[in-house]
Formats: C-alpha cells, sequence, structure tokens
C-alpha cells in the first residue's frame, strides 16, 4: 500500500554497476550520513530490503554482523541495510522526536540512502522493511507515523513513542511491533529518562495506531502463541492494513525467531 516515490528511477542493474561501499572500513556515504549494505549470497535481484536502525549507543555495522538481524535476513534473500546515527552528547543517537528543532532530518537522510543503495545495487523499491531496535525502534515508529511514503512496512523493536505520544498520523499502515515482557529499558508502560523527557506506553500507540488504521475493535481480534512470541493482531481494520503486536519472555532485546516471524507476516501482507 505503500509504495517509494522518485526512488525507483534511480535504479541501475547491478550487473552494470558494481557495489563500491558498505562493509565495515568503507561505509557508503550520502549528502548527511553514512550507512552500510550487505546482500545475501547466490540470489539474483532485484532483492526486496531490510533497512534496520540500531540503537543508542550503537553502529551499523553490529546490526550486519548481528545473527538475529544481518545474518537471518540475508537467509531469507533480503538486502540488509544499516545506516548510522550521528554522535551526540555522549552517544550515537537518531534526531527522532518531531519536537526536537535542530539536529538532522533523519527522514530525508534516510530517503538519501535508499536512493544511494538503489543506484548501487539491484534492489526492489516496492518491498523496503523498515526496523529498527530501542531508539532505533522509536526512529522507526516515527517514521511510520510522518513520513512513511518510502516504505511497504515497519517492524519496531523495543522501542516506540515518547511523551508527548502522537495523536494521530500521516496515513494508514502495516506495523508489527516486538517487545520484551521483562524489558527494563525501554517498559512496555515507558518509563523517565530525564527531566521531563518519558518513553511512551506502548498501548497507548496502539491506540493511536488502530485509529489511525480504522480498527473497529480497541482490542486485538486475533491472539495466538507463536514460539516464546505472544501475538495480537487486530483484523477489522481498513483494506490492505495490517497491525500487530507479539510479546516474549525476555528483557530488552531482539530476541531469537524475531526475523523469521516479521519475514513471513512482511511477505503474507496483502
Amino acid at each position: 500500500m505503500l509504495k517509494l516515490t522518485g526512488i525507483a528511477s534511480v535504479m541501475v542493474c547491478a550487473a552494470t554497476l558494481a557495489q563500491a561501499c558498505g562493509g565495515a572500513d568503507d561505509a557508503c556515504e550520502t549528502e548527511s550520513g553514512t550507512y552500510h549494505i550487505s546482500r545475501p549470497d547466490n540470489v539474483d535481484g532485484p532483492l526486496p530490503v531490510v533497512m534496520f536502525l540500531h540503537g543508542y549507543g550503537g553502529h551499523g555495522m553490529a546490526s550486519q554482523n548481528n545473527q538475529v538481524v544481518g545474518q537471518n535476513m540475508r537467509a531469507r534473500g533480503y538486502a540488509v541495510i544499516s545506516p548510522n546515527a550521528l554522535m551526540g552528547q555522549r552517544a550515537t543517537s537518531w534526531n527522532f522526536h518531531p519536537e526536537f528543532n535542530s539536529g538532522r532530518n533523519e527522514a530525508a537522510f534516510f530517503t538519501e540512502v535508499l536512493k544511494d543503495a538503489a543506484s548501487r545495487n539491484d534492489l526492489d523499491m516496492d518491498r523496503v522493511l523498515l526496523a529498527g531496535f530501542s531508539l532505533g525502534g522509536s526512529m522507526t515508529s516515527y517514521i511510520a507515523c510522518n513520513s512513511p511514503d518510502n516504505y511497504a512496512a515497519f517492524a519496531p523493536v523495543a522501542g516506540s513513542f515518547w511523551r508527548p505520544e502522537p495523536e494521530s498520523c500521516d496515513q494508514p499502515m502495516n506495523l508489527f511491533h516486538t517487545h520484551g515482557w521483562r524489558d527494563t529499558v525501554v517498559p512496555i508502560e515507558g518509563r523517565e529518562v530525564g527531566s521531563g523527557f518519558i518513553q511512551g506506553n506502548v498501548f497507548t500507540a496502539f491506540e493511536t495506531l488502530r485509529l489511525v488504521n480504522g480498527c473497529a475493535q480497541p482490542h486485538a481480534t486475533t491472539m495466538q502463541d507463536d514460539g516464546v512470541f505472544m501475538r495480537r493482531r487486530w483484523d477489522e481494520c481498513a483494506p490492505d492494513t495490517a497491525l500487530e503486536l507479539a510479546l516474549f519472555p525476555g528483557g530488552h532485546t531482539v530476541p531469537d525467531g524475531w526475523a523469521d516471524m516479521v519475514i513471513d507476516w512482511f511477505e503474507n501482507l496483502p
């Protein structure tokens, strides 16, 4: 339902333009920042894409090297793009909150990354999943709400809106949120991390998201156990939308099994 605007036009066949950057020591560079990219072995393009946003203090290569994220996504036939956040006062951090009035425009940066990656690789720009962990999950949630047009779906992990949470979003979406039941870094209900700087409540976020998606009921209409995951899905919603929440018994982490669960969901979207 959400298609890229203007990016597909810059795609170049990988047979005629080989990748010139993207590894640990040669990050690709755009006007606003840098990113890393890896592709599955022995898989012909155009490749579907997972763009994964690292957490606070992280780096894109950590996502590339992570078995749960990078290795498992490549094993499913996906190119993995991992942008790098800029250094803040203490650590790398995304300029994620709409009320921040200084710093990099992250939505514009991610668009730069997608355009540059498409110019270097044979990618399917109609199949881009934006995902992220912790603060990267929050960044993913805000992109889904405010700047969704470059992405087919969104999969935040252990990160959502911060207070004051958005009262609405630009348009309906496909979103799958995953969160640890025992997460104390970003609790499901949120917590104050600085004076007046408060993580939001995931269930409050879902109230906004279900209204944006036109879901008829406040409660999930389908609930199921899937291994360690307790999944809640809203079905009675606007056509060509998807909204799901998965809880698992662990803490602040991307859990084993996450990649396959989310890719299965992504590949079965309307």
